[in-house]
């Protein structure tokens, strides 16, 4: 067997490729070859054909009379020659050949498919070509993204996004949750100098071509310390339930700790029940007695810092507007007996005393009441 290399530095590619057909085809070696001046006709350039990556290329050159061979090249590569499959990819398959048409099939087309293709027909009078350039587009897709961040507040973040693409896609950041229009990029990388805990959230990524778009998203996480609200005094009578609030604003969430002057309480202390939940902390008496009065203090720590406030738990006296009806009622039965002893006011005819409307005693029991304060 002897091996023929085409010199492609002596001759042009066109040459190379018809002198590879010739031995293919093994056509007389007289057969003159046609320069770019010679019958257009005869080497034909088609239109460059777009696809997309994924689908499926079908590439056809018509045959006419008198056909002896026919050929499907792409570059250098030869896939087709006749019904005879030179190409070992199995991609690659033939649909049609006849005296009208020569179609083969390139399925689930790839970048690297891209390029020129060549279509050769030799009839009995002379070779014909027909080109055509392929055009492959990739829809975008993100490569590399930043992982997500967990930063302390006033940090300088770098949130990074590469694509690849064709055409070239085009990268965009956006703060995707809570939404905010203001912190954006049109370029691969985004830039927060100082962030502070308004900056947390989520940020999107979005690649996009003429073919599709990619979008991925970056958590972002800030740390700060804790800051507590302030505490609201509360009032409670003795031997009542009272509950002591206290909220805190941190990440990570801040741990509590209660103090009655400088000694801490503990939770199932002295019939104090202490409950955190989340950003809240709840501390609780179940019968309050004359030592539970007082100031207490409740600190929110986590590992960046620390804040407190103070609460007084204090006495809360009853009021008479406070008074229940059936206490009032109650007040009026006690007072109704003693207006009907020896000093009550006598009826002149019957000899009996007078009873008081309801309305009355009520008014006499308030007006007792509010001389005692």
């Amino acid at each position: 067997m002897k091996m023929v290399v085409c010199g492609c530095c002596a001759a042009s590619w066109r040459r190379c490729v018809v002198m590879s057909l010739r031995l293919l085809f093994l056509l007389p070696a007289g057969l003159p070859v046609r320069s770019q001046g010679e019958s257009q006709s005869d080497n034909k350039q088609m239109d460059n054909i777009t696809i997309r990556q994924g689908e499926t290329l079908f590439l056809s050159c018509s045959q006419g009379d008198f056909v002896t061979h026919t050929a499907w090249l792409n570059r250098s590569s030869i896939l087709y020659t006749g019904e005879d499959k030179w190409s070992v990819d199995p991609r690659v398959s033939l649909v049609t050949l006849n005296q009208d048409e020569f179609t083969i099939k390139i399925e689930d087309v790839d970048l690297a498919d891209e390029g020129q293709y060549i279509c050769a027909v030799q009839t009995s009078s002379r070779p014909r070509t027909t080109s055509v350039h392929i055009i492959v587009q990739v829809p975008p897709k993100i490569v590399n993204l930043s992982k997500d961040l967990v930063v302390n507040e006033g940090s300088n973040v770098t949130l990074m996004c590469l694509a690849n693409g064709k055409p070239e896609p085009a990268i965009g950041w956006r703060m995707l949750s809570p939404s905010d229009d203001s912190l954006s990029s049109d370029s691969e990388v985004l830039e927060i100098l100082f962030i502070s805990r308004y900056r947390a959230g989520v940020y999107e990524c979005t690649a996009s071509n003429d073919i599709a778009v990619d979008t991925q998203t970056v958590e972002l996480t800030v740390n700060y310390p804790p800051s507590v609200s302030d505490g609201r005094d509360v009032g409670v009578t003795l031997g009542q339930r009272g509950v002591l609030q206290c909220e805190a604003d941190a990440v990570p969430e801040a741990d509590f700790e209660w103090y009655r002057d400088d000694r801490r309480i503990f939770s199932d202390f002295d019939g104090i029940e202490i409950e955190d939940a989340g950003a809240f902390s709840k501390l609780t008496f179940f019968n309050v007695s004359e030592a539970d009065y007082g100031n207490y203090t409740c600190i929110a720590i986590n590992k960046l810092g620390s804040a407190n406030t103070s609460i007084i738990l204090y006495v809360e006296t009853a009021s008479v507007l406070e008074m229940t009806s059936s206490d009032l009622e109650q007040t009026a039965f006690e007072n109704n007996d003693m207006l009907e002893g020896p000093g009550a006011v006598q009826d002149g005819n019957s000899g009996t005393s007078t009873v008081f409307t309801p309305t009355c005693l009520l008014l006499v029991v308030l007006l007792q009441l509010l001389l005692k304060f």
